[in-house]
């Protein structure tokens, strides 16, 4: 897949006015439809005119091991759906991806479900109850593009319905955190975070916006926090099963380059507890906080506390 590089306008349309309720979203000059719903309310999502074409389907929920997803194809999804209503009882919720002018055919949502299915995988954050990956049909080399392509809006759009399956946080580089040289100190500063305690250190950069702890960095071995339910505590023992963290004696170890959303986030997993990031992650060679070297960017840049919005 490519990446657009772009800034897009994505239209959501929440069609009974409730933000838990059916949605549906489009963005400008793609020819895509996509129709987000909770199983509760799957009958009317059914009578829909869209959920008759022929597109793409996927299915979220969890059973007793956890977040599990189906991806399918169908010439009337709304077919295929119903017969999932009855064979599978652990999804709550269901995206249907279809076009505006019902223009996909068989081969192209056979390709479509393949290369969902392979990207699912590839990222490894969910579990799929699909069986084996399905072959790709032979397509003609402008049809393969053009599905490409359509897959590109796809994997935007799904980020944006809070669905990040098919979101790779994992970051292009390699090597030991600490041997990692701020080429570019202003733009791309690095940051250090040390646990005398449990002697552990962790190097992160923020880069386009991301604050990407390097590979090579280590964190503890399990969440130690009595906070086993905290968002950070899901997101540590997915970095373990995904093989982001690997084990490595006492501790853990960041196999890739990993995005985070924040520096407490990154501070949370590095230290298997609820952490301040921005208190606890230091800039590399001046022990300045991250709390620290922002508000002097924002001094430096005039963005001063008393500006008008």
């Amino acid at each position: 897949m490519t990446s657009n590089a772009r800034g897009q306008s994505l239209e959501l349309f929440f069609i009974d006015g409730r933000p838990d309720g059916m949605l549906t979203a489009e963005v400008f000059n793609w020819t895509g439809h996509v129709l987000m719903t909770p199983r509760t309310q799957l009958s009317a999502a059914l009578k829909r005119r869209e959920a008759r074409y022929t597109g793409i389907y996927l299915l979220f929920g969890e059973d007793e091991a956890g977040p599990l997803a189906y991806i399918g194809e169908g010439e009337d999804i709304s077919a295929r759906i119903k017969s999932h209503d009855t064979a599978k009882d652990w999804w709550t919720s269901a995206v249907l991806i279809t076009t505006a002018g019902n223009n996909l055919n068989k081969a192209h949502v056979k390709y479509l479900e393949a290369r969902l299915i392979e990207e699912a995988r590839h990222i490894g954050r969910i579990r799929l109850e699909n069986g084996n990956t399905p072959a790709r049909p032979s397509l003609s080399e402008a049809a393969r593009a053009n599905m490409e392509n359509f897959l590109d809006y796809v994997m935007m759009v799904l980020p944006a319905l809070r669905i990040d399956s098919f979101l790779a946080q994992t970051r292009p580089g390699s090597g030991q955190a600490a041997t990692i040289a701020a080429t570019s100190p202003q733009d791309n500063p690095v940051f250090e975070l040390y646990t005398p305690k449990h002697d552990i250190r962790a190097t992160a950069r923020l880069e386009n916006g991301e604050f990407v702890v390097q590979a090579g960095s280590q964190a503890r071995h399990a969440w130690e926090s009595k906070l086993a339910e905290h968002s950070y505590a899901t997101l540590f023992q997915e970095l373990v099963t995904t093989g982001v963290l690997r084990e490595e004696g006492e501790v853990r170890v960041f196999s890739d380059n990993y995005a985070f959303r924040s520096p407490s986030a990154a501070a949370a997993v590095v230290n298997g507890r609820p952490a301040n990031g921005t208190l606890e992650w230091k800039l590399q060679g001046s022990g300045r906080t991250y709390k620290e070297w922002e508000a002097e960017k924002l001094e430096q840049e005039g963005i001063a506390d008393d500006q008008p919005a």
